[in-house]
């Protein structure tokens, strides 16, 4: 367990194993904890890195909504890597942390050695389905800015058992960080050129077609299906996603 503190906001993380950096981002309103099924076997062969977004879990919650964005969160995961002296990474994570895999990867190509992305959506290309995903991330600050964290009880497993301070750094995030501005990510999709694995529940209705779509526009990448899972695949069936990843590490070793 450690803290590094950015730009005055601390942010929790914890360094398992030895080797080659992978680094693992959690979903909105999860916290690192949600890979506590991954940590034993994805640090037997890699040193691996998972961390509370702020706003989240054991990290800071600003006060000032300025410092929740897309990159904010994107200088939060460099600075990480440069704290663990780490040129470059095998960078991943679920939903919002797969959609900030991929948008670290649009800033710093040149950092990322391999992608793994989970149960995530790459962005829209269209205004109007991005406006009615920012007006679902709105309503989803307000749940929390009038429920607190008793709307944690509404979320999927991982935000279910996921423990946080306070409220309001979620309300913050889910206005700053969740919400998207522009098509950049998305369209990045093509210039994707290290190797990329899609990992989607086989339940996880919404995300079904998005893992179709960057399987398709991600060159070269491959896609995984878990069984019996939803949106929190990793821990629905900690077994079967652990198994597909390592096969995806193990390749990477190979090569």
């Amino acid at each position: 367990m450690a803290t590094l503190t950015r730009d005055g906001v601390d942010l929790y993380y914890e360094v398992h194993g030895e080797g080659p950096v992978l680094l693992l981002t959690h979903g909105y309103s999860a916290t690192s904890q949600m890979w506590r099924g991954q940590v034993e076997a994805l640090s037997r062969a890699h040193r691996l890195v998972i961390w509370d977004m702020r706003g989240h879990g054991r990290s800071a919650y600003p006060a000032d909504p300025a410092l929740y964005s897309e990159a904010h969160t994107v200088a939060d995961m460099a600075a990480l890597l440069d704290a663990l002296g780490a040129e470059t990474a095998i960078v991943g994570g679920l939903s919002l942390g797969g959609y900030m895999s991929l948008a670290f990867h649009k800033t710093h190509p040149k950092r990322v050695s391999a992608l793994l992305i989970i149960d995530t959506g790459p962005g829209y290309k269209n205004d109007e389905a991005r406006d009615g995903w920012n007006r679902n991330a709105i309503r989803t600050a307000e749940r929390y800015e009038r429920d607190g964290l008793g709307a944690l009880a509404g979320g999927s497993v991982e935000m279910r058992t996921s423990q946080h301070r306070s409220a309001d750094g979620l309300a913050r995030a889910a206005r700053g960080m969740l919400t998207q501005r522009d098509a950049a990510v998305i369209n990045s999709l093509p210039d994707i050129a290290v190797p990329s694995l899609v990992v989607v529940g086989a339940d996880d209705t919404p995300f079904l077609a998005a893992s179709d779509y960057m399987a398709g526009k991600i060159p070269g990448a491959s896609k995984v299906v878990i069984p019996n899972a939803g949106h929190a695949a990793n821990i629905d069936q900690p077994q079967a996603f652990n198994d597909a990843v390592v096969a995806f590490l193990d390749g990477l070793r190979a090569k």
